[in-house]
């Protein structure tokens, strides 16, 4: 696949044989031809303002979210190390003593991404006494989110309350793992990758591939609620 159309091979696009997603997708798209396009930008401009304002470091100590990204050659490729990186910051300066790596297998790798990331790290001196806890069951975010939830939790009846947490990722990613967070009850906070938002024509496209997404998941859990479509508004629960 071209790195033009990459952004797309991964995320809600995939689900598009499942007949709720494609509902939800089928609403979407009436709103923004019915808007002229300005739907879209305004998701746009949400995106670019959560990736351009986003920390890169904590006010308190919490438990940290590590989203993986598709393995090159079993091995993390740029945007992951750089969320690798910035999560081996957060440890150094005891922002976080419990990081999860999240992500399973992707694109025919014989490693899962959650561990890639241990590799990757244990190469670059993890500080003494941080718990690394991998997630390998999960192929999108929204799937991280969930096993994550999981394993946050405690076994049986009774489940204890969600700690807050930082979600760790590339700065054109941020938007939308905040949504989707907070549509599962964490109480979270944005940590960006990169140093600065730095626009070029990779960047561009990726904003312009999670601005759809944001829209897609947005507006249809809005029409789902408006219709009381229950099932729709389960999947991201």
């Amino acid at each position: 696949m071209p790195p033009f159309f990459a952004p797309f091979k991964r995320g809600p696009w995939r689900y598009l044989s499942d007949r709720d997603v494609l509902h939800a997708a089928v609403v979407t798209s009436v709103a923004v031809v019915l808007s002229l396009g300005l739907v879209w930008v305004g998701y746009l401009v949400h995106v670019w303002r959560v990736a351009a304002r986003s920390p890169v470091t904590l006010a308190e100590p919490m438990t940290t979210l590590v989203f993986g990204r598709r393995l090159v050659g079993d091995a993390p490729e740029k945007d992951y190390q750089q969320r690798l990186s910035r999560a081996l910051a957060l440890m150094r300066s005891q922002a976080t003593e419990h990081v999860l790596l999240l992500g399973g297998r992707s694109g025919g790798s014989l490693l899962s991404e959650a561990e890639a990331g241990r590799a990757w790290l244990d190469q670059h001196d993890v500080p003494p006494g941080v718990v690394l806890q991998l997630e390998q069951a999960s192929v999108d975010s929204l799937e991280n989110l969930r096993h994550a939830r999981s394993l946050l939790q405690e076994d049986g009846p009774v489940m204890r309350t969600l700690p807050p947490v930082a979600l760790v990722t590339s700065r054109y990613h941020l938007a939308r793992c905040l949504l989707l967070a907070r549509r599962l009850g964490f109480r979270s906070v944005p940590v960006a990758a990169e140093p600065a938002l730095v626009l070029n024509r990779r960047y561009v496209v990726r904003l312009l591939a999670e601005s759809g997404y944001l829209m897609w998941i947005d507006i249809g859990l809005r029409w789902a609620r408006l219709i009381g479509h229950r099932r729709i508004a389960e999947r991201l629960s």
